[in-house]
């Protein structure tokens, strides 16, 4: 596996440190906060097969759809 280096400021280093727990990699910490986010539309291929109301899927992408207008926000440790 390749890897490469980085250099961040002590404060950086302190909140990524804080996220990570016990036997897991900062790499883990990274990928688990900043890697890619579940969208509707693969909730919906997770959910084939399932029986869902139309009108309640529609309702949750609406959700989603809304959290990118105005996204949650971590609190501050």
């Amino acid at each position: 596996m390749a890897v490469k280096t980085i250099t961040i400021d002590m404060e950086a280093y302190t909140l990524l440190a804080h996220r990570k727990e016990t036997g897991q990699s900062f790499s883990q910490v990274i990928k688990t906060h900043f890697g890619r986010q579940p969208t509707a539309a693969g909730f919906r291929r997770v959910l084939n097969g399932v029986s869902v109301e139309e009108d309640t899927l529609k309702i949750m992408e609406r959700q989603v759809n809304d959290r990118r207008v105005s996204p949650a926000r971590a609190s501050r440790r």
